[in-house]
Formats: C-alpha cells, structure tokens, sequence
C-alpha cells in the first residue's frame, strides 16, 4: 500500500487486488493513499478491495468509496442522505453505494474540505440504525372498484427511444401484474409479475380490465390489489413496453405508471356507485413518436367514472 501500513483503526483487506486496480494507472495511486491517511483520524475503518473501487467501511456499513474512474480522475464516493450535489460535489452514479461524489485529480485535492465530507460520511454511517417504525394498519375497506384502461395512439411495432441502442422490433405493450388465469409474457430481464394480455404496438387500440380494492381513512383513499404497486403516496398501475421475440417472453426496454393517487377523491367516489367503473384513457405515443414512459401526465392520461355500458360503446 505505497508504505501506508494498517494501524489499530485501520483494517486492509486484499491489498494485491487494490494494487490491481492502479496497475495501468500509477500517478493516481498518491490520490488514493491520501484518503486513506486520513482514515485514522475518523476512527475504526476497514479498507475493502470489491473488484474496480474500494470501499471504506465503519463499524456499521460503507461510507464511502474510491474509485480510479478515468486515467486521469479517481471519484471519491460519499454515503451521504444529507448532502446534494453542489459546489465540488456531483451526483454519483454506479460508483458503489455512493449518493454523490468528489472527483479528484491530485493528492491536494484531498483538502480539508473533502475530509470534512468523510469525517461526516463516517459519522452518518457508524450510528446506530432508528428502530424500525411500527407497521402502519391498512386503511379500512370501502369495497371493489372494477378499473378500465383504454390504449389510444399505439406507436407501432418498431421503435427507437435511445438513439445510442439498437432499434426495438415487434414492440408490445401490456399490463403489468401476475399473469394468473390471463394471457401473459414472462418479462426479460426477470422481473416477479408478467405482461399480462400483449398488444401490439400496431394495434387500433388497447383495453384491459383489473379489479383493486378501495380503502379510506382519515387521510383519504388508498388502494390495494394484486395490480396496485407502489407506497401509500405512490400507488400505481404499471403498462409494460418490450420486445417480442416469440419465445414466451417480452424483452422488457420501458414502463409506465398510471398513479392511482392522482385520480380526483371525486371521480373515486363516482366509480364506486353501482354499475359505474374507473375509466383510464391513455394515449401511447409520446411526443417524439415513442412509447410513453415513467409517470403519465395529464396530457397522456384522464381519469373518469363511467357505467360500465357507456365505457363499452365508447371502446
């Protein structure tokens, strides 16, 4: 370890294999061995080599990791809820367990500033964990709500959202839940629940049919059911987007969330009367020719409470 030996505090774990990681990189090997002298002026820490970074572990979990990035920058990964990136410090990404970052380009560059963010870090993750919250009682039950998802627009059987990837072909979109009793697709990579009842993104129009469950209490509706994903402020139902090659499974490349939490109290109230639905009308084609994705707004998706007649003369 470039003559940094392992004092009391300081615990190191494979030094060959963090050897490795600066083989075709020396001149950034100095940036590394002045974070880990600073490592025992924040207490107990064991320095762990996990294949390209290496993470510097508390007594209670990783707080923070480095990693040779570039040949030219190492990135200083901080575990760290209370801090946002700013100023030096960048969003962090596949760097470990990091939630922002530092890059650094020279020893100097470990100033007291950066130390102050491992002293933090460190402090952050040597607590000990808050005692689990009791379980929340679900809401109390109110009945069922038969829930109708009506497609419009469907983009087509080809497409190319990310312009970097190949194009998608025989593109199908589906609800997402378990596929029980219902023509479904095993979705790749694995992922617990199916597309349930594909439709090709050719197709006139899409419909599907699922039954949830409407709970109330002081704070308002809430929902459950083997389609409903999602915490209490997130409930959702979930359209699936993929590729199907033919061989049972769905290649699964987007997906979009139809919250449930955004339907109007009022329209709940209105669907939950005898013989009327919940009627959710989306258009599937975003506005650069796409598939749509993530949360579907307002332009791409309305809510409303309709008899079930009315809802089949309209599809």
């Amino acid at each position: 370890m470039s003559g940094l030996p392992a004092g009391p505090d300081l615990v190191i774990a494979d030094p060959h294999l963090i050897d490795g990681q600066y083989a075709d990189r020396p001149q950034l090997r100095p940036i590394l061995d002045a974070v880990l002298a600073a490592m025992p002026g924040l207490g107990q820490v064991t320095v762990q080599a996990r294949g390209t970074l290496v993470s510097l572990v508390s007594p209670r979990r990783t707080f923070a990791v480095v990693m040779p990035t570039t040949k030219s920058r190492v990135d200083l990964g901080f575990r760290l809820a209370s801090a946002k990136p700013a100023g030096r410090l960048r969003e962090a990404r596949d760097i470990g367990q990091a939630t922002v970052r530092v890059p650094l380009r020279t020893p100097d560059e470990v100033d007291e500033e950066v130390i102050g963010w491992l002293r933090l870090a460190y402090e952050e993750n040597t607590r000990p964990a808050p005692p689990p919250r009791p379980a929340r009682r679900p809401a109390p039950v109110l009945g069922p709500l038969t829930v109708v998802i009506e497609g419009l627009e469907l983009p087509g059987l080809s497409c190319h959202p990310d312009r970097d990837l190949n194009v998608h072909r025989n593109v199908h979109v589906a609800l997402y839940g378990p596929g029980k009793d219902r023509p479904a697709l095993v979705i790749v990579p694995q992922h617990p629940l199916q597309a349930v009842e594909p439709v090709p993104g050719d197709a006139e129009a899409a419909r599907w049919q699922l039954a949830i469950t409407v709970r109330r209490d002081d704070e308002g509706y809430d929902f459950s059911g083997p389609f409903v994903r999602g915490a209490r402020d997130d409930r959702n139902l979930g359209l699936v987007w993929g590729d199907v090659p033919g061989d049972g499974t769905l290649r699964l490349f987007r997906g979009a969330k139809l919250r449930l939490i955004d339907v109007p109290p009022g329209v709940i109230a209105e669907a939950m009367r005898p013989g009327h639905q919940l009627v959710a009308r989306v258009r599937l084609t975003d506005a650069k020719g796409n598939p749509v994705c993530a949360r579907l707004r307002p332009s791409h998706l309305a809510w409303s409470a309709e008899t079930a007649e009315a809802a089949d003369q309209i599809a």
